[in-house]
């Protein structure tokens, strides 16, 4: 088994492994690199081997980061299945046509601009911009999906074979264990926490021989999750008390959701005042469908609202927006109010035209509620920086700033070395990938201090042949 590191490798986004066995290439992952524009164009449209070649697919959930570029790789010649649970192939049904659109509305806004500047004499010095894919690519890579269940064998060659565990990170989110004659390889994706609203807590770690696992928090530990509701009353009642209004940009699938549910307890106490909440996302609105799809993967208390008769995802004061038009009311209102709005990074969608319209005004709040990659708009505001480009134009940011990193869907290091311990003793190597350096050099020295393996942090284009590492 020949194991290649061809994304999230030293880095947060684009998650992408290679598998070679009896000469078959299986893709753990086929993520978005998110960051520049144009570097990660130019990473995201190439790949370093030949699409045409790959058997199948395997992955862990549908955040963009791990599924996004699915598209460019059928694009590109891939002709096999790409496998994933039943709640991930419907979310990515969605997600991938959305950044298709995403994609395609932001190339034609930002061409637009740049002739416009060029008809008034206007220097310009962006880079035209094409869309990595299409709708019609998002369409055809959906068509490519087979769905396994959690815990069910399935079979990718003659010798090789995987099964789901629940990861408990987003709806439909596993890890994958990879067997074949010699070899156990496990693979988080990316591990959820315990008592996160909505979702089951991550199934135990089965048995393995090498390990592949996230290290995004691998030199932190969260605060209990049991504060974010005190956080977030706090921050919305201070905003509203000076006449602003609270911009969260959230991951379309997950994180929406968990903020809708805290939103909701919070309504219901009256514990925020009575102003409107808005979910500005077409994808949001229809990834909460799917979530209403799947009640087997909720936790107790989520599904407790089930058994009152009360919808989790929907009380009297939250609206869902669909359309441009719905959406661009919103810069007109001059009271105070809620929009969650995608992308959690702030990298594309709705959420850019709220930030560009709302984060020069110091009344605003603007609400960081998962993790901001290197390189992307969310890290910039995250910084604090005093102004950030937004559409190739500078914004002023004087809105307030914070971060709820209670409701990460990601382990931090203490949850992922408990995650690690039960199998410790069986591994052979552990290999981090989706995380910073820091984060990563962090999490091996407790690996390897703790539980005394062997941790290795690949680089892009690093392989190991799995059958020649004894210990």
């Amino acid at each position: 088994m020949l194991l290649t590191f061809w994304g999230a490798a030293r880095q947060v986004t684009g998650s992408m492994h290679g598998v070679t066995v009896d000469d078959d290439l299986h893709i753990l992952d086929c993520g978005l690199v998110q960051g520049h524009r144009k570097e990660a164009f130019q990473t995201n449209s190439s790949f370093p081997f030949d699409p045409k070649t790959v058997r199948s697919v395997v992955l862990s959930h549908a955040h963009l980061d791990h599924s996004g570029n699915l598209p460019t790789l059928v694009q590109k010649g891939f002709r096999g299945k790409i496998h994933s649970t039943p709640a991930t192939a419907e979310l990515c049904q969605y997600m991938l046509a959305d950044s298709a659109h995403i994609q395609e509305s932001d190339a034609e806004f930002l061409s637009r601009r740049s002739r416009k500047r060029k008809a008034i004499g206007v220097a310009d010095t962006s880079v035209p911009v094409a869309p990595l894919y299409t709708a019609e690519d998002a369409a055809e890579a959906s068509r490519h999906f087979a769905t396994s269940k959690l815990y069910e064998t399935t079979q990718l060659s003659e010798h090789l074979s995987f099964t789901f565990s629940n990861a408990g990170h987003i709806l439909g989110s596993a890890f994958v264990l990879l067997r074949n004659k010699e070899t156990r390889l496990l693979f988080s994706g990316d591990l959820g926490r315990p008592g996160l609203p909505i979702l089951k807590d991550p199934d135990p770690a089965p048995e393995a021989d090498f390990l592949i696992i996230e290290s995004t928090y691998g030199n932190r530990i969260h605060e209990p999750i049991s504060n974010v509701e005190e956080e977030l009353k706090t921050l919305i009642n201070k905003t509203v008390a000076r006449g602003g209004h609270v911009i969260v940009p959230a991951f379309a699938v997950g994180r929406t959701q968990q903020i809708v549910l805290v939103l909701h307890k919070l309504a219901e106490e009256r514990a925020i005042p009575a102003i409107p909440i808005f979910v500005d996302s077409p994808l949001a609105v229809n990834v909460t469908e799917v979530f209403r799809h799947h009640p087997e993967e909720y936790d107790a208390e989520a599904a407790g609202y089930l058994e009152r008769g009360i919808d989790p995802f929907g009380f009297s004061r939250l609206r869902y927006l669909r359309d441009a038009a719905e959406s661009k009311t919103l810069n007109d209102l001059r009271t105070p109010f809620v929009v969650v709005s995608a992308s959690g990074m702030c990298e594309g969608g709705r959420v850019l035209h709220h930030l560009m319209h709302g984060i020069g005004d110091g009344r605003n709040l603007v609400v960081l509620a998962g993790y901001q990659a290197e390189n992307t708009l969310g890290r910039r505001i995250m910084e604090r920086r005093e102004q950030v480009k937004i559409f190739d134009e500078m914004v002023p940011l004087r809105a307030e700033v914070a971060t709820l990193g209670e409701l990460s869907g990601h382990a931090d290091q203490g949850e992922l070395i408990n995650w690690i311990k039960p199998i410790a003793k069986k591994l052979k190597r552990v290999f981090l990938v989706h995380g910073e350096p820091d984060g990563q050099e962090a999490l091996a020295k407790q690996i390897e201090g703790q539980l005394g393996v062997t941790v290795v942090c690949p680089k892009r284009g690093d392989s190991f042949n799995l059958n020649e590492i004894q210990t």
